[in-house]
């Protein structure tokens, strides 16, 4: 398999504030990896700086292999979903894909595929302000899959979706990895992520586990048993490496 995403040593301080140190993992090609931690663990930063949105104090986040600044046509490559972004209340969601795609140079076919792909083509006539928070999170996704990429990066996908679109998700994610794409996801919820990642990083502004999820589950542990050992009992369980 390839390595789609490396960090190596990644720091990242605001002022005084140290919001991620030292983090260092690889992603490899058709794997879901899920990053976890508490409220202020620097899972989003983390996320931009392999975006490029945030610089790295030290160390580096690459993607194929390169800063994702010096990739030639991203948008075909890397679909992102954060929440909020780009968002404007007054645009339809056909107007607010439409706008992304033409951007991107691609078709307005791609618009109704995606839209159709991700359950919401009933309300493309609808102004934004109008829609739910899942219907929200539904059209992040849409977005992002947009230039049918091959590396989809999801900051709190799972935010506002209730229970049947939270297993709408899973599914759609396992069959993009079972598709040879990459899935790179942070997320509060660890049950479900329990049911749809292969590998896991348990974040708390630094690494504290990196492996693949059977190692932290594979003695029947729960993932929310074995998230809460590690951040009152760091050396319970030993770093591995995401393959």
């Amino acid at each position: 398999m390839s390595t789609v995403v490396r960090f190596d040593a990644f720091t990242k301080t605001f002022g005084g504030t140290r919001a991620v140190e030292n983090l260092s993992f690889e992603v490899q090609a058709g794997r879901i990896v899920g990053l976890v931690g508490p409220n202020g663990a620097g899972k989003s930063t983390s996320l931009r700086g392999l975006l490029g949105l945030v610089r790295p104090t030290s160390g580096s986040a690459a993607v194929f292999g390169a800063p994702y600044a010096a990739l030639a046509d991203p948008a075909r490559r890397i679909g992102v979903s954060m929440e909020g972004v780009g968002l404007n209340p007054a645009h339809t969601g056909r107007r607010h894909l439409t706008v992304f795609a033409r951007a991107a140079g691609l078709p307005d076919s791609r618009v109704t595929e995606v839209l159709d792909l991700t359950g919401i083509a009933h309300a493309a006539g609808r102004k934004l302000r109008g829609w739910s928070t899942g219907m929200r999170a539904r059209l992040g996704l849409a977005t992002a899959l947009l230039g049918d990429p091959e590396l989809l990066v999801l900051d709190e996908p799972t935010n506002g979706l209730d229970p049947e679109g939270v297993r709408w998700l899973r599914t759609f994610l396992r069959e993009q990895a079972a598709l040879g794409r990459t899935v790179l996801l942070s997320s509060h919820m660890l049950a479900e992520l329990e049911n749809t990642v292969d590998d896991i990083v348990v974040l708390n502004r630094t690494a504290l586990f990196v492996g693949e999820l059977t190692a932290l589950t594979g003695d029947g542990s729960r993932l929310e048993e074995r998230f809460f050992d590690l951040l009152t009992k760091p050396g319970l369980v030993g770093a591995g490496e995401v393959r």
